[in-house]
């Protein structure tokens, strides 16, 4: 009997998941790929080309070829891709094989192209098809594809934040925001140089926003070093939790106002079913401390982070591969 591959991949801004069929969750590393400027041949991707970004050598670039959750670079993401399901060790076989790639549910038809485009570059005999990621996410929280019942969730990831209603498979109702983590990040890397006059590194800054948060943390402050603008030199600074709550004001607000607009507009006949479930809270942004109670205080609705967010998309696309592929749209 012949057996069929297959994959399901969450291509993100910030990390790409991989599961083979049959194996799991096989690769998770930074959408990131290093390249020669000259000769344009990739020297590194994932961890390897990750760790050099703010230092790489002469003649060296690192691309994130990912932005607000999708293509930016297709040529960067398709080479990335290829080398990534390389080391995946994922095969064809002899029955066609198949293949669940996650797209922002505010994707227009010219991004979910250059992702169709990135897979088929790689793999042109794969039947790809797209899934909407609070779709995928809402699997990943107890969902069922062929279910008539309403989940209301949020997936906070890197580039995008995307509130949905969704029923079965399907999105009834959505606002998708092209921000998400790495807003937050500048954000905090803003109010920083500007408090203190100190340039910190994006993974400084994100550090700061895990540690602290909207509630401080467990110290409410933490040490961060940096350049200091006016001399040059370099030197540490104790960052309250009050600062970073602070920045982080804008894009956790423009967040939690969506989900706001989201359940005044979503069907009244999902109302119940809702109400029961509260918001289901996926992707990087849901570990944010205090972004659950500011949720439900702002909006009046239980809030329940998932379990092991920063991998549900992947998950529930993963079910999908390997339970209800063919309640997904077919694909050119």
């Amino acid at each position: 009997m012949a057996v069929r591959s297959g994959v399901a991949v969450d291509l993100g801004t910030v990390n790409t998941l991989v599961h083979l069929l049959g194996h799991g969750l096989v690769l998770e590393e930074p959408s990131a790929v290093a390249i020669h400027r000259t000769s344009g041949k990739v020297l590194a991707v994932g961890y390897a080309a990750d760790r050099l970004a703010g230092r790489e050598p002469a003649g060296v670039a690192v691309l994130h070829p990912l932005r607000d959750g999708v293509i930016s670079d297709l040529t960067a993401a398709t080479e990335m891709l290829r080398a990534f399901l390389r080391r995946a060790r994922f095969r064809t076989s002899a029955l066609r094989p198949r293949a669940v790639l996650c797209v922002p549910s505010g994707a227009t038809g010219l991004e979910r192209e250059a992702l169709l485009a990135a897979a088929a570059f790689g793999h042109g005999r794969l039947d790809v098809r797209l899934v909407d990621e609070p779709v995928a996410a809402a699997l990943s929280a107890g969902a069922e594809a062929g279910s008539a019942e309403g989940v209301f969730v949020l997936d906070v990831g890197g580039g995008t934040s995307e509130a949905a209603v969704v029923v079965g498979a399907r999105i009834v109702a959505y606002r998708s925001l092209r921000l998400g983590g790495n807003a937050m990040d500048e954000a905090v890397g803003g109010a920083v140089r500007q408090a203190f006059g100190l340039r910190i590194g994006p993974k400084d800054a994100e550090r700061l926003k895990i540690e602290l948060g909207l509630t401080g943390g467990e110290h409410g402050s933490a040490t961060v070093a940096g350049i200091d603008l006016a001399s040059s030199s370099l030197r540490e600074a104790a960052v309250g939790g009050e600062l970073v709550a602070a920045a982080l004001e804008h894009p956790v607000a423009a967040i939690v106002d969506a989900v706001s607009e989201l359940l005044g507009e979503m069907p009244p006949d999902l109302a119940e079913e809702v109400l029961q479930s509260g918001v289901q809270l996926a992707g990087g942004g849901a570990l944010l401390p205090g972004l659950a109670q500011r949720i439900e205080k702002q909006v009046g609705l239980g809030t329940v982070v998932v379990d092991d967010p920063l991998r549900a998309v992947v998950r529930g696309a993963a079910r999908l591969l390997e339970e209800s592929f063919e309640v997904l749209e077919k694909t050119a």
